[in-house]
């Protein structure tokens, strides 16, 4: 299975860090996997390295031409000893989707062979199957030495650990999946709900969706906020709202205009006695805000919508989560073109409602009213790895390095957000 890399392993390499010999079949020290987009700084280092006595292999130059992509990597990867990843966000949205969407053809590529993530940028949403791989970050002082001291270390030589696949470990628990777009976002308004794929399942998911009907059945939730648009919710209360703000103005400016037409007739030297006109006039200013009060209306309705848009698609994606949850998976929104997914185990939480209400029918009916109104907005804390109080909070959770479900509810209820 695939290894995983400590850099701190106590192993006796030389000082001059000399490469290991290449066996038969090998032809590079190390396979390089990156994004166009970090060309600049991946050459950099492939320089340093190949000037240290490593072979490397990258697609640029060491791809065959006429081959498919998958086959040119396939082939680098088993020719290859280690296979290093830089890790942006630019290739954990392009190429690492091109893995592991095909990691039943890579799975024979990289059995027993090291990877190597160098984390080229901290604020990177890292794959969920790579979360169990210690990163060398680029960042560190020490970066190049580390990374030449794993790079020339004999494989055998490496502590490794294994990967089950369609399996995943306690160790993701709390992971944030990279973010899914809206489908019709480039012609989103505002004011209108995102729409995502029900058909399609992201390459990320693959792996950890038992059942992929739940998800689909999840999204489809979601997507019905958009069926529902929101300019024909409450038209009672638009017309009705539409009207009370132009009868807002009609009195105002009718106020306005009388206070203004008396000071004049006070001040003027001239007696005017045609209170008709004064009148008319009044009727006249009062009804000219018309168009005013209805532009009025109108910005308001629309941030109004906005919000309202906003609001319907978290409702949607908390009764989502009452069938993610199953597949220990949750989704939120804080606007209305991104999901948000993290993978999150509530089996403790779980076991802590069941503890808390001895009757255990109500407390799986409350885990539900909790999922309801707090999983989206929790999905979302998580991705963002920022909470709305201060960390950490009493009593100790379920998951480790983070807040776990119960708490937040816990903590949520004691600041009085029950929605």
């Amino acid at each position: 299975m695939t290894q995983m890399i400590s850099v701190d392993v106590d192993v006796a390499v030389p000082p001059a860090e000399v490469p290991p010999p290449l066996k038969p079949g090998e032809a590079f020290h190390v396979f390089i996997s990156y994004s166009s987009t970090d060309y600049q700084w991946t050459h950099a280092l492939i320089e340093r390295l190949e000037s240290a006595g490593l072979r490397v292999c990258y697609h640029e130059r060491d791809f065959t031409a006429g081959r498919t992509v998958l086959e040119n990597m396939s082939e680098c990867i088993q020719e290859s000893q280690k296979v290093l990843l830089v890790l942006s966000s630019e290739f954990v949205r392009s190429r690492w989707c091109l893995l592991e969407a095909n990691m039943s053809l890579f799975r024979d590529c990289l059995e027993r062979k090291p990877l190597v993530p160098v984390l080229l940028d901290p604020g990177v949403c890292v794959p969920l199957h790579l979360c169990h791989l210690t990163y060398l970050e680029v960042r560190d002082p020490e970066f190049e030495g580390k990374l030449l001291k794993v790079l020339c270390t004999p494989n055998r030589q490496l502590q490794g650990s294994t990967v089950v696949p369609y399996q995943p470990p306690s160790i993701y628990n709390g992971k944030a999946l990279q973010p899914l777009t809206a489908a019709n976002v480039e012609s989103l308004y505002k004011w209108d709900a995102g729409q995502f794929s029900d058909t399609d399942i992201p390459d990320q998911l693959r792996l950890i969706l038992a059942d992929p009907e739940k998800y689909r059945e999840a999204v489809r939730i979601v997507n019905n906020v958009s069926s529902n648009r929101v300019w024909m919710r409450s038209l009672c209360d638009r017309v009705l709202g539409y009207f009370m703000g132009v009868l807002f103005f009609v009195i105002l400016t009718g106020v306005f205009g009388y206070s203004t037409a008396n000071v004049i007739v006070f001040f003027s030297p001239v007696q005017i006695n045609n209170s008709p006109a004064v009148m008319c006039s009044i009727i006249i200013i009062a009804f000219s805000s018309v168009p005013i009060g209805l532009l009025v209306q109108l910005s308001l309705w629309k941030h109004d919508d906005e919000n309202y848009v906003v609001r319907e698609m978290q409702k949607a994606a908390g009764r989502a989560n009452m069938i993610l949850a199953q597949e220990k998976l949750l989704m939120g929104f804080r606007s209305n073109s991104v999901m948000y997914l993290v993978y999150v185990s509530l089996e403790g939480c779980k076991g802590q409602f069941a503890a808390t209400f001895d009757d255990s029918d109500n407390a799986e009916k409350l885990l539900k009213l909790a999922l309801l109104w707090f999983s989206t907005e929790y999905a979302c804390c998580l991705a963002k790895r920022c909470y709305p109080f201060p960390l950490p909070c009493p009593p100790p959770g379920h998951l480790e390095g983070g807040v776990c479900f119960c708490q937040y509810v816990s903590m949520q209820l004691s600041l009085g957000e029950w929605k």
